[in-house]
């Protein structure tokens, strides 16, 4: 049994715990508020019934997973002969690097140090550290224990061997690992994310959908694909002669789209009125902490039939 230690215990940190000790490793979780650690565990606990009630707990009954996960009050215990340590810190380049320091300096020579990090590239916050080799980003999609994908960034002197070894350790806990070849802002999510998002904001500012046209255009639409198949397979599936014949039939319809997408809307600017407004009248600001448990219940109901489309169709 692997032992790795959770560094942050919020939302992240406590969604690796789930599927790291899903996938039987010996899970020690360390907070600086030992409140907020043990919070974590009591909600790992409500939600573990729900992940076996979908058979998302490889066969385990909740208590043998949450049995696997120990609070300590201490980081230095927290890493201590820990193979891989996984940091969900705020998102503060001075934090990461002081607790990056910590690590470092109290860690397993051996041991494979991860940030959750979704926006800071792992440069700017292990370039002081003697094992800066051993250093990356293993970036989520909230929560892990649900949406298997998990971006790999290596700093520019992260080593081969400690980018294998990540890779491996995730596939070995039910991820599916994008492994970047050098840090890009934004790794490849959130530009790709960020890609449909500005689109989504220009369509509802220039007043050519509404906010709620927009979601059902994905959730209705390009989602259902994309729930099984990337971009890329989608376009070598959806023409005859595939991915050659898709772009030699249908370019010309994006490169003239393209030049009216070269223009930035303000979030923040007079769209996000539209935005909140269209939200909230479907959904009231007092009602989202329910709906981010229908989505996390719908989460689990699609990785459960995922699973079995896997089995009975493959992948």
């Amino acid at each position: 049994m692997t032992t790795v230690a959770i560094v942050g215990s919020g939302f992240i940190g406590r969604g690796w715990a789930i599927s790291f000790a899903r996938s039987g490793h010996a899970v020690r979780m360390w907070d600086p508020l030992p409140e907020a650690a043990e919070g974590a565990r009591n909600y790992i606990a409500g939600v573990l019934g729900d992940l076996a009630a979908n058979d998302l707990l490889r066969g385990q009954m909740p208590d043998e997973v949450l049995a696997r996960i120990t609070i300590v009050n201490e980081l230095g215990e927290a890493v201590r002969d820990a193979a891989h340590i996984q940091e969900n810190t705020p998102e503060k380049r001075e934090i990461k690097r002081e607790i990056f320091t910590r690590i470092d300096a109290a860690a397993d020579p051996a041991a494979v140090i991860a940030s959750s990090t979704s926006a800071l590239l792992p440069s700017t916050f292990t370039d002081h550290l003697a094992g800066r080799h051993r250093c990356l980003v293993v970036h989520p999609i909230n929560p892990p224990y649900l949406v298997p994908a998990a971006e790999v960034v290596p700093a520019p002197w992260t080593s081969p061997e400690t980018i294998d070894k990540t890779r491996a350790f995730l596939i070995s806990a039910g991820h599916a690992p994008l492994v970047m070849t050098k840090e890009l802002d934004g790794f490849i999510m959130n530009r790709m994310q960020g890609a449909l998002l500005e689109e989504a904001f220009r369509l509802v500012a220039g007043g050519y959908a509404s906010v709620e046209d927009v979601d059902v255009g994905i959730r209705e639409g390009l989602a259902l694909r994309w729930s099984f198949m990337g971009p890329f397979e989608t376009i070598d599936l959806n023409a005859p002669g595939g991915v050659r014949d898709y772009v030699e039939r249908y370019q010309s319809i994006y490169s003239n789209i393209f030049p009216q997408m070269r223009h930035r809307v303000d979030w923040a600017g007079e769209v996000l009125q539209t935005v909140e407004s269209e939200r909230r009248r479907r959904l009231p600001q007092e009602r989202l902490l329910d709906r981010q448990v229908w989505r996390d219940r719908r989460l689990m109901a699609l990785a459960a039939h995922k699973k079995k489309a896997d089995e009975e169709f493959g992948k």
